[in-house]
């Protein structure tokens, strides 16, 4: 399986890209400022799915350390071909962030490619996702020789569990604002670690996100620890404006911060939520 480092991503996405007239210019080495930065889409690789399907994975880098941006679904932000909206945020948090969301594509998908398009303050960046053997990611198995599967997660007890950055959804669920929602979940893992950690295995930690939606939400809490075979947890979410939301949840195994860039460890979760006044 190949591997990737997060320097060498981050450095090669101005080769990847369609930019306007100052995308070039801006790339991972540009300082670091809090506010108005733009956001680069990242493609971070494709797996298999044991249906013979395939997954490709999306992140993004929004070079502000401060600024959490928005950019709605539409003709700034879009997949191509098919729909729009395949999944993607709409709501990007500071600083990088690995296998947010992803793209199923055919057992026959080929050489395609599926391109996602973000524009934002004057500049256009189209990065494109394809089954290059050189970006093949161990997402479900581990990665490369450590042995260590992503937790599985299901949003309802006994029900269907899943792994990867493609993940689970469930909804739509009715919300009111300013109305706490409380979202359960269940988590199961096998326990293991990279052969770098010594040591028992670490806890399974869970962060929520807002993923699409256009008011504030606030969760209580953001983030959750279970043991290192899982468990049950839950999280209450409260909107600030009626509409239509996604809201992510990670659940992530490893204590390596820089995992990110093979995705061998964790799963997303995307619940549904449209709130009424």
């Amino acid at each position: 399986m190949t591997r990737r480092s997060t320097i060498l991503l981050v450095l090669l996405l101005g080769s990847q890209i369609g930019v306007g007239s100052r995308a070039a210019a801006q790339n991972s080495l540009t300082p670091v400022s809090p506010r108005g930065q733009t956001v680069t889409p990242a493609f971070e690789g494709w797996y298999k799915n044991r249906d013979g399907t395939f997954v490709l994975s999306f992140g993004y880098f929004n070079r502000n350390s401060d600024e959490q941006v928005d950019v709605p679904v539409g003709e700034d932000n879009f997949i191509a071909p098919g729909p729009a909206n395949q999944g993607q945020p709409t709501h990007f948090y500071s600083r990088r962030h690995w296998g947010v969301f992803g793209v199923t594509v055919p057992a026959d998908f080929g050489d395609k490619k599926v391109a996602w398009t973000l524009r934002l303050r004057g500049q256009t960046v189209v990065i494109s996702g394809s089954l290059n053997p050189d970006w093949q990611i161990d997402a479900l198995e581990g990665e490369a020789t450590a042995d260590n599967s992503p937790p599985s997660l299901a949003f309802s007890e006994g029900g269907t569990y899943a792994q990867g950055p493609l993940g689970i959804a469930t909804g739509p669920i009715a919300a009111k604002v300013g109305v706490p929602l409380v979202i359960p979940l269940w988590v199961k893992d096998d326990g293991k670690v990279e052969p770098v950690v010594r040591g028992p295995g670490s806890p399974v930690a869970l962060r929520w996100f807002l993923h699409q939606g256009a008011g504030e939400v606030r969760f209580a809490p953001d983030s959750i620890k279970l043991t290192p075979t899982g468990g049950t947890a839950s999280t209450s979410v409260t909107f600030s404006q009626p509409g239509d939301y996604l809201l992510r949840v990670r659940t992530n195994d490893s204590p390596v911060a820089s995992a990110g860039h093979a995705q061998c460890c964790w799963t997303n979760g995307f619940v549904r939520v449209t709130v009424a006044p």
